[in-house]
């Protein structure tokens, strides 16, 4: 049975934005130097400013906010080297499973959270 991925509580959404958005800006958004929060994954910025709970300075998953964490998110993974920035947005390495995990999460967060944007200057990978 494929999981579901559906909020418990509905959640009014709004229509996803294609704003063209660079690393720097998202990294902006990291709650410490401003109080907004993102989340990029595969390049599509989700705004996950209301959790948190989650997402919060201190929180377990702030170490994904202010940057692609594509990685990350496709190792299930909150270790250092997962979540730098300078390769957090580089999913060439990951095998089947943790694409179909990649994808997994780029869902949940489609289903909860605003996409503010799309990146535009993710570095190219050697694949």
């Amino acid at each position: 049975m494929a999981p579901s991925f559906e909020p418990k509580t509905p959640v009014d959404l709004d229509p996803p934005k294609d704003t063209p958005l660079t690393l720097e800006q998202v990294a902006q958004c990291d709650g410490e130097r401003n109080q907004c929060m993102w989340i990029a994954i595969m390049g599509t910025v989700f705004d996950v400013s209301k959790n948190t709970k989650m997402y919060g300075v201190g929180k377990g998953y702030h170490a994904l906010v202010g940057k692609d964490a594509s990685r990350a998110l496709g190792k299930s993974s909150l270790d250092a080297e997962d979540v730098d920035p300078k390769v957090s947005w580089d999913y060439s390495s990951l095998n089947e499973k943790q694409l179909k995990t990649l994808n997994d999460w780029y869902t949940f967060f489609s289903k909860r959270y605003n996409i503010v944007g799309k990146l535009v200057d993710l570095p190219s990978t050697s694949n």
